[in-house]
């Protein structure tokens, strides 16, 4: 599978989203009643979503040892690694690839309070050098 095709849709991330909350597996049933009042999602499409999320490797499953017919969701990915691929999918898509230039758009779009720059100074800190190790 290709590297685009392992982060999640927009809708396969409010399945994901609900299973990261919950930190413990999950039914389709249980993620459905969860997604209930979030989306208009049918109980049909979760579960055609949940079985892509499968087949990205995101999600894995155990069948219910009482009921064959159960089965039982984790996330194999964290949201953390989720987000820094989405990121990479959107810096390739928007700007070629150029972190730099994602970054000064985002920051150019913004108005920051000291507090805010005083954070972000310290993300740079923390992010120099980190390709060279």
């Amino acid at each position: 599978m290709k590297r685009e095709e392992m982060v999640p849709s927009e809708s396969e991330w409010l399945i994901m989203e609900v299973l990261w909350e919950e930190r413990a597996s999950m039914t389709s049933s249980a993620v459905i009643k969860s997604l209930k009042d979030k989306s208009c999602m049918t109980p049909k499409m979760v579960r055609v979503l949940m079985n892509r999320l499968v087949q990205k490797g995101l999600l894995s499953y155990t069948v219910d040892e009482r009921d064959a017919r159960v089965y039982h969701y984790s996330a194999l990915k964290s949201k953390e690694e989720c987000l820094k691929e989405k990121s990479r999918r959107f810096v390739d898509s928007y700007f070629s690839g150029s972190h730099k230039n994602a970054v000064a758009a985002l920051l150019q779009s913004v108005k920051f309070g000291d507090e805010q720059l005083d954070e972000l100074m310290e993300i740079l800190e923390k992010s120099k050098g980190k390709d060279e190790k």
